[in-house]
C-alpha cells in the first residue's frame, strides 16, 4: 500500500538521493569512530532520528497495523546488520573502500534473486560478477598489505555487500505490501533499539560530547536516517529490487570524493584501477538491465 504518490522516474530521482544522502555517513560515521563505539555511535543517531520522525508523524503511527509493526521489526533487524558490519570496518578500513567494497551488493542483487527464483544467472551477470570480484581483489589486496585488521575490515565490508543486497530484496518485498513510510520510520527505530542492546552488550554506551561528535551525529540523524533509510522503502516501492541495486552505484563515487577532499584517503595505482573495475561491473550492470 502506497501513501506517498510517484511515478517511477521520480521514485527512482528520490532513491538516487537517499543513496547519495546514504554515501556521507561513511565520512560522518569514520569521523565519530575515531571517539566513539560503533554500535553507541548507531544507537545515537538511528533513536534521535526516530524521535523526531515519531512527533511529526504521530497520527499515522497510531494507524499502524501489527503486521506493519512487525515488517519494520524485520526490515529494521536486516539494516542493523548491515550498519553493525559497516561500521566495524569503518574502525580498520579508509571509508572510500568501504563504500565501494559494500556497494558490489549491485552484483549480489541479481545472484541472490537467481538463487531465490532458481535459475542460473545470465552470462552478462557472471561477467559482470568477474570484473567486480578483479576490482575488489586489487582494492583488498593491492598496495594495502595483509594485515590482519584491514583483512578484517573488508571482509566485513563485503559482508555489508551481501546483506546489503538482502535487505534491498527484503524492501524491495514489504514495501509493496504495506504502508512503506511507516515501514521507513519503524526500520529506523528498531535499528536504534537493536543497537541500543549491542551497545550495552559490546561496549560503555554514552552521549556525543563536543561540537564535533555533536555535529556528525546530527547529520547522520536527520540527513542520513530520517530522510535516507526512512525514505528507501517509499522509494524502492516505485522500482526493482535490480534497479535499486544499479543505484548503489552513486554511492561509492560520492564517498570516494568525500573521502578524498575532506579525510585525504588516497587509493594508489592499484586501488584506484581496482575501483575503475568495480565500476565497470557496475556499469555493465547497468547496461544489461536498459537493455533487457
Amino acid at each position: 500500500m502506497k501513501t506517498i504518490q510517484l511515478n517511477r522516474q521520480t521514485g527512482e530521482i528520490l532513491l538516487a538521493a537517499v543513496i547519495i544522502a546514504r554515501a556521507t555517513s561513511f565520512l560522518f560515521s569514520k569521523i565519530v569512530l575515531e571517539t566513539m563505539g560503533p554500535m553507541t555511535l548507531l544507537a545515537v543517531r538511528s533513536l534521535i532520528a526516530v524521535t523526531f520522525l515519531a512527533i511529526l508523524f504521530q497520527k499515522r503511527l497510531r494507524q499502524m497495523k501489527l503486521h506493519t509493526f512487525l515488517r519494520g521489526m524485520l526490515l529494521g533487524f536486516t539494516f542493523f546488520a548491515v550498519m553493525m558490519a559497516e561500521l566495524f570496518s569503518l574502525k580498520t578500513t579508509a571509508s572510500s573502500t568501504v563504500s565501494f567494497l559494500e556497494n558490489t551488493a549491485i552484483v549480489f542483487v541479481p545472484i541472490f534473486e537467481c538463487i531465490i527464483h532458481r535459475k542460473f544467472p545470465r552470462i552478462p551477470t557472471v561477467l559482470s560478477l568477474a570484473v567486480t570480484m578483479a576490482g575488489i581483489a586489487l582494492l583488498t589486496l593491492g598496495g594495502n598489505g595483509f594485515s590482519l585488521s584491514m583483512k578484517t575490515g573488508e571482509l566485513l565490508s563485503l559482508l555489508a555487500a551481501m546483506l546489503y543486497a538482502v535487505a534491498i530484496i527484503l524492501t524491495d518485498r514489504l514495501s509493496r505490501q504495506d504502508d512503506s513510510f511507516i515501514l521507513g520510520i519503524l526500520q529506523v527505530g528498531f535499528m536504534g533499539v537493536f543497537a541500543l542492546i549491542a551497545a550495552f552488550l559490546l561496549e560503555t554506551p554514552r552521549l556525543p560530547v563536543g561540537t564535533t561528535e555533536w555535529g556528525c551525529i546530527l547529520a547522520l540523524a536527520f540527513v542520513c536516517s530520517g530522510f535516507g533509510f526512512t525514505l528507501q522503502p517509499v522509494a524502492q516501492s516505485y522500482t526493482t529490487a535490480e534497479r535499486a541495486g544499479l543505484l548503489c552505484a552513486l554511492s561509492p563515487v560520492a564517498a570516494a570524493i568525500l573521502g578524498c577532499l575532506i579525510l585525504k584517503e588516497t587509493f594508489g595505482f592499484t586501488g584506484i584501477l581496482g575501483a575503475v573495475l568495480v565500476m565497470a561491473g557496475i556499469l555493465i550492470s547497468t547496461v544489461i538491465k536498459q537493455k533487457e
